[in-house]
């Protein structure tokens, strides 16, 4: 985008000040058209109405979600992190592993020899 076009886009915009004295729910924005669909009207302004007893009843009839692992051993301690240390050394070996057997089998093919630089 040039510098005189850039300049002009930022001068569009709303200042920071205008933004602190908007309401929750409000919001504008501006958005740019293609060039084989121009849209005259790029700036718009909207509020979210939100129904405030209705989230309310939706709030109150939520439900916990049950819990399907826990990551806390027989002496309270929590072993989430070693887990998932050790399944990521786990995934990183079996990668390893699979790379280091395809090398060998393209290696040993002669169809596929070709594909791998000998030192």
């Amino acid at each position: 985008m040039p510098k005189a076009r850039t300049a002009a886009a930022k001068s569009d915009g709303v200042s920071q000040a205008t933004n602190a004295r908007w309401e929750q729910g409000i919001f504008v924005g501006s958005f740019s058209d293609n060039f084989d669909e121009r849209i005259e009207q790029k700036i718009f302004h909207s509020e979210i109405v939100v129904d405030n007893e209705k989230v309310a009843a939706q709030t109150k009839a939520y439900q916990q979600i049950p819990q399907i692992l826990s990551f806390v051993n027989e002496q309270g301690e929590d072993k989430m992190k070693q887990e998932i240390e050790g399944n990521y050394k786990q995934i990183k070996s079996d990668i390893l592993n699979i790379v280091i057997s395809e090398m060998e089998r393209i290696k040993n093919d002669p169809n596929l020899q070709h594909l791998v630089q000998q030192k």
